[in-house]
């Protein structure tokens, strides 16, 4: 999480509060994020840390919403930044996964800030713009390229929004554990040390793998070479 301390109200003796701008007012959102979470991130709370009145947050963020895609598009600064040359696709498009994952988890509930945003500055179009490059520049037509964007990105925010609300209630796993009966449940038992595993980089890993793994099968010239060699055997017969 990051550690910025949250700004105070300016009171007497402390000089002329700073100017009020749109970029120092989404910093001071995004420590008060991290500080006491979404839930108590109102604009009151936040026109008293920048030490203004309330109504002029509103000359730069028309509602809490405007507020909080602005703070998600924050939050991917760098994400879209060039990716290592000598990766092959895959493992480009794990890098970029592992990039939002890593920048949603830096603040408290990052993810439920991200989550249904739609953002249309530089940070959020150039991870973007990597991500669905990486895939055509891999043969994949535009269509599948942005379609499997969406798979990856609807991945990251999904995980990250089960791994925060995890730490946020470290009760669920014994929860988990007490509600299986012997011989209830079978399969969940036998499974259980996984299922109650908090070790979410390796549950997140796994499932990213099963993506990509997905797109190989889809890769372009893969299918070709699969419906010939399915070809090839029917004649055969």
């Amino acid at each position: 999480m990051a550690t910025s301390s949250t700004p105070q109200r300016a009171g007497p003796g402390r000089g002329r509060p700073p100017r009020l701008d749109a970029a120092r007012t989404v910093d001071v959102a995004l420590a008060l994020l991290d500080e006491a979470g979404l839930d108590a991130l109102t604009m009151r709370r936040l026109a008293d840390a920048v030490g203004a009145q309330v109504g002029a947050l509103y000359r730069y963020f028309a509602t809490k919403q405007d507020l909080l895609t602005a703070m998600a598009e924050r939050m991917l600064a760098g994400c879209g930044d060039p990716l290592p040359s000598h990766e092959n696709w895959p493992g480009q498009v794990a890098e970029m996964a592992e990039r939002m994952r890593n920048a949603l988890l830096r603040y408290q509930d990052g993810a439920r800030v991200f989550a249904g945003t739609h953002a249309v500055g530089v940070n959020t179009l150039s991870f973007s713009d990597t991500l669905v490059g990486v895939l055509r520049g891999a043969g994949f037509a535009d269509e599948d390229a942005a379609r499997a964007t969406f798979a990856i990105v609807s991945f990251v925010i999904g995980h990250t929004l089960e791994e925060q609300a995890a730490d946020a209630y470290p009760q669920d796993g014994p929860l988990l554990e007490s509600a299986l009966e012997p011989g209830a449940f079978p399969h969940l038992t036998a499974a259980r040390h996984t299922l109650t595993s908090a070790d979410f980089g390796t549950h997140f890993r796994f499932g990213l793998k099963l993506i990509i793994t997905g797109l190989r099968h889809h890769e372009p010239g893969r299918q070709d070479l699969h419906n010939a060699t399915r070809l090839s055997r029917r004649e055969q017969r």
